[in-house]
């Protein structure tokens, strides 16, 4: 397959070219469990290839991204993964409209348009209080299966052109929603140019993303990949926006995946930004995360991480005992070349029948098996890379346990589990 990736070389909120690599970790192929690649055999380059994956500190703005970029049409024209499936998210997003309609007083009969807006679970919830929603999303079948329930999708990346689009045919937005996607996208401006024109004057656009600094401090290490290309700081986000004649008015730090951000903007002179809009640069200026010498730790982190893994690992197979991985996802295939893990796994277990028979990947085949190999095959440990799932996993497994079993969760630092309560 043709054009897996490239590679840009200058940061993609200020342009600047004086990009520094401060994170390096080891390549991963750009084919994940996230999407299908149709006609794509397992050996097809788009999962044998090891693309680089490097974090780059622009030294002009401060923002920390991936610049080896993946190629979007592979990635996201046939996407699987739906957000309706994910745990404890049709939740959140009961929880995230109505905060937005009642902190904002967004009136009925609004408009609300959602970005990358997947199978339309979030805007479900704001038509539910009668608000007028339009899904954008570039993943064919699920935008079509939105759509046929009732959550009109378009099925494209929403640019500047397609704002314009919307504009003329269902008006201006009082809101515009991306939750999870700005970060997946490589070139922002037209993106946020869109954003802009379809806004009324006094419209937001709200946003969430993984937050930069949760990353770094919290180890979320299975959160970088080749989606995520961008590991978004306050203060790079306040000036970008500025190019644009938009303000970030407010900011509130979320729990979903391991630490996340909210972010509220509007056109400039609009509304004050809040303080914590302050409180978060604050926070950044004094931990220096716009500065190389603050990535270090960082790396120790993982490196030691990775050190006992492989130490672990490596003790079971020289007794003769099967090691074992519990989750088969996005974050799987970050983790086991970050980890050295890809020839150390013998299997995989997922709850997921249809995860297929094996991970494949750069130099390695790992079965993917159900749970229940856990009994049949007794690993002497089990990797759990699901980690933020290990609560509702490890109380399903009291007899692995039982019989002498051990869970080792990863993130965000080692822990040891032999019990299921």
């Amino acid at each position: 397959m043709k054009n897996l990736f490239y590679v840009r070389h200058t940061c993609r909120l200020c342009h600047s070219d004086r990009q520094e690599l401060v994170v390096p970790m080891a390549g991963m192929p750009i084919g994940t469990p996230n999407f299908q690649v149709p006609d794509a055999s397992a050996d097809d380059p788009v999962f044998r290839t090891a693309v680089p994956l490097e974090l780059y500190l622009c030294r002009q703005c401060g923002h920390l991204q991936i610049l080896h970029v993946g190629n979007p049409e592979i990635q996201y024209r046939h996407y699987v993964y739906t957000t309706s499936l994910s745990l404890g998210l049709r939740e959140h997003f009961a929880g995230y409209a109505n905060d937005v309609i009642k902190r904002y007083s967004v009136a009925p009969d609004s408009l609300i348009v959602e970005l990358g807006s997947n199978d339309g679970s979030l805007l479900g919830f704001f038509r539910e209080r009668g608000m007028r929603v339009l899904g954008v999303d570039p993943a064919v079948a699920i935008a079509r299966r939105a759509t046929e329930k009732g959550i009109e999708t378009i099925a494209d990346f929403f640019t500047d052109k397609v704002g314009d689009r919307i504009r003329q045919s269902h008006g201006a937005a009082s809101v515009v929603i991306a939750n999870n996607m700005i970060a997946n996208v490589d070139n922002l401006d037209p993106l946020v140019s869109g954003v802009r024109d379809v806004l009324a004057d006094d419209g937001l656009f709200i946003f969430e993303t993984q937050y930069g600094l949760d990353v770094t401090e919290k180890n979320l290490l299975d959160t970088v990949y080749h989606e995520h290309l961008s590991y978004f700081n306050i203060k790079p986000l306040t000036h970008f926006f500025k190019r644009f004649g938009m303000d970030v008015i407010d900011v509130q730090h979320i729990e979903t995946k391991g630490g996340s951000i909210r972010v509220t903007v509007q056109r400039s002179g609009r509304s004050k930004p809040s303080a914590e809009v302050a409180r978060f640069i604050a926070e950044e200026d004094r931990l220096g995360v716009d500065q190389p010498a603050y990535y270090a730790a960082y790396l120790r982190r993982i490196a030691a991480i990775r050190d006992e893994l492989v130490a672990i690992a490596d003790a079971c197979h020289a007794r003769g005992q099967a090691v074992a991985g519990y989750g088969v996802s996005v974050g799987t295939t970050t983790l086991l070349p970050q980890f050295g893990l890809e020839n150390k796994i013998d299997f995989l277990v997922d709850d997921d029948p249809n995860k297929g028979k094996v991970m494949a990947g750069p130099g390695y085949d790992i079965p993917i098996l159900p749970p229940a190999a856990l009994y049949e095959r007794k690993p002497a440990v089990v990797v759990v890379f699901a980690w933020r799932y290990v609560d509702p996993i490890r109380a399903k497994h009291a007899r692995y346990f039982a019989e002498g079993g051990k869970f080792i969760v990863p993130l965000p630092s080692i822990t040891h589990v032999d019990r299921a309560d």
